[in-house]
C-alpha cells in the first residue's frame, strides 16, 4: 500500500484521508518521522529529554494531519514542520516551568545556530567575539563566563526575547521563529537584533 501512496502528493493524500481512507495516516506519520527526529535533535540543546521531544513531535505531526486545510494552508510539509516545532517548544516551556533548566551554553555558543541575511551560517560566539575584537579561539568560554552569560540572558532579555533566543540556538532563522511563535517577521528580527545588542553591552560593559 505504501508504494501506491508514494505516487501521490501529500495534499492528495490528505484529501483521501478526509474521505476516510485507512492507511493514509500511518503512511504520512512514517514518512515524516525523520523530520520529527531531526527537530528533536536540535531542540535537545534546550534541555529537554530527546525521547519526550520525539513523542511530542509525533503528536504535533498528528495534529498537522488533523488540521491541515488544502485550500487555505501552504504545503503540508511546511505546515507539518510548523506544527511539530510548536508542539516541541511548548513541551520545552512546560518542562522549564516545572524546574529550571539552564541553557547548554557550551553547545549553543559554538554550534552553527542560524543564518544571517546573506544566507551564511553564523555562530553566536562569533558575533560576540567579533564585537569584542577577539577571535573565537581567543574567547575562552569557561564556567564563570557561561554563568555570566546565563545571568545576562535572565536579567536583560524580555520573555519574548528569551523565546526568540531559544529557537535561534536550535538553528532556526528569524522567519521560522516568527512562525513558531505566531509573530510577524519584522518584530522577530528586531528582537534578535536587540538580543545581540543587549548581550554585547552586558558582557563587555558597553
Amino acid at each position: 500500500m505504501e508504494k501506491d501512496y508514494a505516487q501521490y502528493s501529500d495534499e492528495e493524500l490528505i484529501v483521501r484521508l478526509r474521505d476516510g481512507e485507512n492507511g493514509v495516516t500511518e503512511y504520512l506519520m512514517n514518512k515524516y518521522k525523520n523530520l520529527v527526529r531531526g527537530k528533536a535533535k536540535s531542540m535537545y540543546i534546550l534541555g529537554a529529554d530527546k525521547d519526550d521531544l520525539i513523542q511530542e513531535g509525533m503528536i504535533g505531526l498528528f495534529k498537522a494531519l488533523r488540521d491541515y486545510d488544502c485550500g487555505r494552508d501552504v504545503s503540508f510539509m511546511t505546515f507539518a514542520d510548523l506544527c511539530v516545532s510548536r508542539q516541541m517548544y511548548t513541551a520545552v516551556q512546560a518542562s522549564r516551568r516545572q524546574k529550571h533548566i539552564p541553557l547548554n551554553t557550551y553547545i549553543s555558543l559554538y554550534g552553527s545556530v542560524s543564518t544571517n541575511h546573506e544566507g551564511e551560517q553564523e555562530e553566536l560566539v562569533n558575533m560576540l567575539a567579533q564585537h569584542a575584537g577577539q577571535s573565537p579561539e581567543e574567547m575562552v568560554i569557561d564556567r564563570e563566563n557561561v554563568t555570566q552569560l546565563e545571568q545576562a540572558i535572565e536579567e536583560e532579555l524580555s520573555s519574548f526575547e528569551k523565546q526568540v533566543l531559544d529557537l535561534y540556538l536550535t538553528g532556526m532563522g528569524y522567519q521560522q521563529i516568527a512562525k513558531v511563535l505566531a509573530r510577524d517577521d519584522k518584530s522577530t528580527d528586531n528582537a534578535l537584533q536587540r538580543i545581540k545588542t543587549k548581550l554585547k553591552r552586558r558582557l563587555w560593559n558597553e
